[in-house]
Protein backbone atom coordinates (compact mmCIF):
# COMPACT_ATOMS: atom_id res chain seq x y z
CA UNK A 1 0.00 0.00 0.00
CA UNK A 2 3.31 2.67 0.84
CA UNK A 3 4.04 1.98 -2.74
CA UNK A 4 0.97 2.42 -4.50
CA UNK A 5 0.71 5.54 -2.14
CA UNK A 6 4.13 7.39 -3.56
CA UNK A 7 3.07 6.40 -6.82
CA UNK A 8 -0.36 8.17 -6.64
CA UNK A 9 1.07 10.74 -5.05
CA UNK A 10 1.94 13.05 -8.63
CA UNK A 11 -0.88 12.33 -9.62
CA UNK A 12 -2.66 13.97 -6.64
CA UNK A 13 -0.95 16.85 -6.55
CA UNK A 14 -1.19 17.32 -10.10
CA UNK A 15 -4.94 16.86 -9.71
CA UNK A 16 -4.72 19.55 -6.44
CA UNK A 17 -3.16 22.15 -8.55
CA UNK A 18 -5.42 22.12 -11.45
CA UNK A 19 -8.47 22.75 -9.08
CA UNK A 20 -6.41 25.73 -7.88
CA UNK A 21 -4.52 27.11 -10.32
CA UNK A 22 -8.25 27.37 -12.16
CA UNK A 23 -10.40 28.65 -9.04
CA UNK A 24 -7.52 31.24 -7.98
CA UNK A 25 -5.12 31.85 -10.72
CA UNK A 26 -1.23 31.30 -10.89
CA UNK A 27 -0.35 34.52 -8.86
CA UNK A 28 -2.64 33.64 -5.68
CA UNK A 29 -2.21 29.65 -5.75
CA UNK A 30 0.06 28.82 -2.99
CA UNK A 31 1.90 25.44 -2.84
CA UNK A 32 1.17 24.75 0.76
CA UNK A 33 -2.44 24.76 -0.64
CA UNK A 34 -2.05 22.64 -3.30
CA UNK A 35 -0.17 19.88 -0.66
CA UNK A 36 -2.88 20.55 2.07
CA UNK A 37 -5.64 19.78 -0.79
CA UNK A 38 -2.91 16.31 -2.00
CA UNK A 39 -2.43 15.25 1.71
CA UNK A 40 0.88 15.90 1.77
CA UNK A 41 3.54 18.06 3.35
CA UNK A 42 5.17 21.17 1.01
CA UNK A 43 7.92 19.28 1.53
CA UNK A 44 6.90 16.17 -0.46
CA UNK A 45 5.27 18.49 -2.68
CA UNK A 46 8.79 19.75 -3.70
CA UNK A 47 10.08 16.16 -3.63
CA UNK A 48 8.07 16.15 -7.21
CA UNK A 49 7.87 19.38 -8.16
CA UNK A 50 10.54 21.74 -6.96
CA UNK A 51 8.87 24.97 -7.85
CA UNK A 52 5.77 26.28 -8.51
CA UNK A 53 6.72 26.62 -11.98
CA UNK A 54 7.38 23.36 -12.76
CA UNK A 55 4.02 22.13 -10.63
CA UNK A 56 2.21 24.73 -13.27
CA UNK A 57 4.05 23.48 -16.16
CA UNK A 58 3.39 19.48 -15.15
CA UNK A 59 -0.43 20.37 -15.04
CA UNK A 60 0.11 21.97 -18.20
CA UNK A 61 2.12 19.02 -20.06
CA UNK A 62 -0.59 16.68 -18.11
CA UNK A 63 -3.96 18.14 -19.41
CA UNK A 64 -3.01 19.27 -23.01
CA UNK A 65 0.46 18.82 -23.82
CA UNK A 66 -0.36 14.97 -23.77
CA UNK A 67 -2.89 15.34 -26.76
CA UNK A 68 -0.47 16.35 -29.87
CA UNK A 69 0.86 13.69 -30.19
CA UNK A 70 -2.18 11.78 -29.87
CA UNK A 71 -3.86 13.92 -32.26
CA UNK A 72 -0.41 13.86 -35.15
CA UNK A 73 -1.21 9.94 -34.62
CA UNK A 74 -4.29 9.84 -35.53
CA UNK A 75 -3.89 11.91 -38.33
CA UNK A 76 -1.04 9.93 -39.92
CA UNK A 77 -3.64 7.42 -40.65
CA UNK A 78 -6.68 9.82 -41.16
CA UNK A 79 -8.82 7.93 -44.24
CA UNK A 80 -11.49 11.04 -44.64
CA UNK A 81 -11.26 14.22 -46.20
CA UNK A 82 -9.61 17.20 -44.75
CA UNK A 83 -13.18 18.81 -43.76
CA UNK A 84 -14.17 15.76 -41.86
CA UNK A 85 -10.64 16.27 -40.22
CA UNK A 86 -10.96 19.65 -39.75
CA UNK A 87 -14.68 18.56 -37.95
CA UNK A 88 -12.80 15.96 -36.14
CA UNK A 89 -10.43 17.79 -34.49
CA UNK A 90 -12.48 20.45 -33.19
CA UNK A 91 -15.11 17.88 -31.72
CA UNK A 92 -12.20 15.89 -30.19
CA UNK A 93 -10.90 19.51 -28.96
CA UNK A 94 -14.29 19.86 -27.23
CA UNK A 95 -14.47 15.88 -25.96
CA UNK A 96 -10.37 16.32 -24.17
CA UNK A 97 -10.57 20.22 -23.34
CA UNK A 98 -13.14 22.29 -24.17
CA UNK A 99 -15.52 20.53 -22.05
CA UNK A 100 -13.19 19.85 -18.98
CA UNK A 101 -11.30 21.54 -15.95
CA UNK A 102 -8.47 22.04 -18.40
CA UNK A 103 -9.96 24.49 -20.61
CA UNK A 104 -9.23 26.82 -17.28
CA UNK A 105 -5.21 26.56 -18.30
CA UNK A 106 -5.71 28.32 -21.27
CA UNK A 107 -7.98 31.19 -19.59
CA UNK A 108 -5.04 31.70 -16.76
CA UNK A 109 -2.52 31.62 -19.66
CA UNK A 110 -4.53 34.57 -21.04
CA UNK A 111 -4.93 36.59 -17.93
CA UNK A 112 -1.29 36.12 -16.42
CA UNK A 113 1.09 35.15 -18.82
CA UNK A 114 2.43 38.94 -19.40
CA UNK A 115 3.43 38.45 -15.95
CA UNK A 116 4.87 35.50 -15.48
CA UNK A 117 6.89 35.49 -18.79
CA UNK A 118 8.62 31.74 -17.65
CA UNK A 119 5.44 29.62 -17.31
CA UNK A 120 4.33 31.33 -20.79
CA UNK A 121 7.46 30.43 -22.79
CA UNK A 122 6.75 26.84 -21.41
CA UNK A 123 2.68 27.00 -22.48
CA UNK A 124 4.35 28.53 -26.12
CA UNK A 125 6.53 25.29 -26.45
CA UNK A 126 3.86 22.90 -24.75
CA UNK A 127 0.66 24.48 -26.14
CA UNK A 128 0.55 27.00 -28.85
CA UNK A 129 3.39 25.86 -31.15
CA UNK A 130 1.95 21.78 -31.31
CA UNK A 131 -1.24 23.60 -31.98
CA UNK A 132 -0.60 25.65 -34.77
CA UNK A 133 1.76 23.27 -36.48
CA UNK A 134 -1.53 20.80 -36.35
CA UNK A 135 -3.52 23.12 -37.92
CA UNK A 136 -1.34 24.21 -40.46
CA UNK A 137 -0.83 20.47 -41.75
CA UNK A 138 -4.11 20.15 -41.30
CA UNK A 139 -4.85 23.29 -44.05
CA UNK A 140 -2.09 22.27 -45.64
CA UNK A 141 -3.76 18.83 -46.47
CA UNK A 142 -6.39 20.17 -47.81
CA UNK A 143 -4.47 22.35 -50.25
CA UNK A 144 -2.36 19.63 -51.28
CA UNK A 145 -5.26 17.72 -51.73
CA UNK A 146 -7.09 20.53 -53.51
CA UNK A 147 -10.23 20.28 -51.39
CA UNK A 148 -9.21 24.00 -49.65
CA UNK A 149 -7.99 26.79 -51.69
CA UNK A 150 -4.64 28.58 -51.35
CA UNK A 151 -4.52 30.60 -47.86
CA UNK A 152 -2.08 32.50 -46.17
CA UNK A 153 -1.21 29.67 -43.62
CA UNK A 154 0.08 32.07 -40.88
CA UNK A 155 -2.88 33.83 -40.55
CA UNK A 156 -5.41 31.26 -41.66
CA UNK A 157 -4.70 29.25 -38.39
CA UNK A 158 -6.27 31.76 -35.96
CA UNK A 159 -9.44 31.53 -37.80
CA UNK A 160 -9.34 27.61 -36.61
CA UNK A 161 -8.33 28.04 -33.54
CA UNK A 162 -10.07 31.63 -32.77
CA UNK A 163 -13.52 29.67 -31.83
CA UNK A 164 -11.81 27.56 -29.25
CA UNK A 165 -10.61 30.88 -27.42
CA UNK A 166 -13.99 32.44 -27.75
CA UNK A 167 -15.33 29.20 -26.16
CA UNK A 168 -12.55 29.09 -23.25
CA UNK A 169 -13.38 32.52 -22.11
CA UNK A 170 -17.15 32.03 -22.37
CA UNK A 171 -16.67 28.80 -20.00
CA UNK A 172 -15.18 30.72 -17.79
CA UNK A 173 -16.28 34.52 -17.88
CA UNK A 174 -19.38 33.92 -19.46
CA UNK A 175 -21.21 37.35 -17.91
CA UNK A 176 -18.40 39.18 -20.14
CA UNK A 177 -18.77 36.80 -23.44
CA UNK A 178 -22.25 36.11 -23.99
CA UNK A 179 -25.66 38.16 -22.97
CA UNK A 180 -27.37 36.64 -19.79
CA UNK A 181 -30.57 36.13 -22.05
CA UNK A 182 -28.22 33.95 -24.02
CA UNK A 183 -27.64 30.22 -23.69
CA UNK A 184 -25.13 28.87 -26.66
CA UNK A 185 -24.39 25.53 -26.98
CA UNK A 186 -20.56 24.63 -27.52
CA UNK A 187 -21.28 22.48 -29.94
CA UNK A 188 -23.75 23.58 -31.62
CA UNK A 189 -21.24 26.96 -31.96
CA UNK A 190 -18.59 24.66 -33.25
CA UNK A 191 -20.63 22.97 -35.70
CA UNK A 192 -21.39 26.81 -37.23
CA UNK A 193 -17.82 27.67 -36.76
CA UNK A 194 -16.54 24.94 -39.15
CA UNK A 195 -19.18 25.33 -41.12
CA UNK A 196 -18.98 28.55 -41.93
CA UNK A 197 -14.75 28.01 -42.42
CA UNK A 198 -15.23 25.13 -44.52
CA UNK A 199 -17.19 27.64 -46.82
CA UNK A 200 -14.17 30.28 -46.71
CA UNK A 201 -11.98 26.86 -47.60
CA UNK A 202 -13.50 24.61 -50.21
CA UNK A 203 -12.42 25.08 -53.68
CA UNK A 204 -15.35 26.67 -56.21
Amino acid sequence: MRVRRKQARPAELLEAALDLFIAKGYAATKVEAVAARAGVSKGTLFLYFPSKADLFNAVVRENIGIRFQQWNQEFETFQGSTAEMLRYSYCSWWEHIGSTRASGITKLMLCEASNFPEIAQFYQQEVSEPGHALMRRILQRGMDSGEFRPVDLDHAVYAVISPFLFLTLSQHASLACIPASLTVSPQLYLENQVNMLLHGLLAS
